[in-house]
């Protein structure tokens, strides 16, 4: 029997847990990853044994653990419920954003402003939007993250063999993300390693904060000149190690803040910047290196700087002394 005019029927869908949702019981999870599923529905599908973890059946008030597989059955869902998965802020242009697509994996330069993933506070990002955008996809993951403020190259696993093999090369170093960020001050030497240890806090609001501390744990990022100008400089960051907010941390510790960062940055320079017409973080994640999971070639894909961050470029070279 076909489902009514207003509703649509989703596939099988596979999602696997993340930190962040480590510890979250499963019905709450499904509750607020599921828009428009009514609960009594929620909960039948657990009660039937229709939700499964990593093959198995779960009660509704099992918590998650990190790496947890959760497949979720075909589901009748409301047709206004997809359109307003659709209308997450500054997805609506996210097809014209893929840089890279075949059957394993998916790379979209993502837009400043758009979070990777909804959570608190959030309503959602790129990867809800992606669902949305695709419901026979049965597997979409993230394989890293970008902060919602920065813009560029962020990878997506069509299929769970892909998301723990590009896992594997994370670990073990061997993915290439390359950031270009506007950071303060002329830059007079070549490049510069740093090397310090992060540790994460919380403040009491909730918000997620990094700071170098020797409890932490270890980081490395490789700073390159590419641009002077008469008060900042253009760099090429180079993570060796991916750590949350590493390459925002390390600039600001080694007195080099990013243009735009709300959290690490420089209040007087920030305020030059935005004098100058700079309205965001200046951080884009500029290039992606990896072997193809599948075949093993060599991949490295390149997303642009954003015409905002260059035009604000070419502003500062007018503003430049020669």
């Amino acid at each position: 029997m076909k489902p009514p005019k207003n509703v649509a029927t989703s596939g099988v869908q596979y999602r696997e847990v993340d930190a962040t949702h480590a510890g979250q019981r499963l019905d709450n999870f499904l509750i607020s990853s599921l828009k428009g599923v009514p609960k009594s529905h929620i909960y039948r599908i657990l009660r039937t044994g229709e939700v499964r973890i990593n093959r198995g059946r779960r009660a509704a008030d099992y918590r998650l653990r990190a790496g947890d597989l959760i497949r979720i059955p075909p589901l009748r869902l409301p047709v206004n419920a997809i359109a307003r998965d659709r209308t997450v802020p500054g997805a609506g242009s996210l097809e014209a954003h893929i840089l890279y697509e075949d059957d394993d994996f998916v790379v979209v330069d993502k837009p400043s402003g758009l979070a990777v993933h909804g959570g608190t506070g959030v309503r959602g990002g790129v990867i809800e939007a992606l669902r949305a955008l695709r419901p026979q996809a049965r597997y979409l993951e993230l394989v890293h993250r970008l902060d919602r403020d920065t813009s560029g190259c962020l990878l997506i696993a069509k299929r769970r063999p892909v998301l723990l093999a590009l896992h594997a090369q994370l670990r073990e170093g061997r993915i290439d993300k390359r950031y270009l960020a506007l950071v303060l001050g002329p830059w007079r030497e070549k490049a510069r390693r740093v090397e310090v240890p992060l540790e994460k806090y919380r403040l009491r609001s909730g918000e997620r904060m990094v700071e170098v501390s020797p409890a932490g744990k270890e980081a490395a990022t490789r700073f390159s000149p590419r641009q002077r100008f008469a008060g900042s400089t253009l760099v090429e960051i180079k993570l060796l190690t991916g750590r949350t907010h590493q390459a925002r941390v390390h600039a600001a510790h080694i007195g080099r803040p990013i243009a735009g960062d709300k959290k690490y940055g420089d209040r007087d320079f920030d305020r030059e910047m935005r004098r100058l017409g700079l309205r965001r973080l200046f951080l884009h994640a500029s290039s992606l290196g990896f072997r193809h999971p599948g075949t093993g070639d060599k991949i490295v894909l390149k997303a642009p700087l954003p015409i905002e961050l260059s035009s604000f470029l070419e502003r500062l070279q007018d503003e430049s002394p020669l």
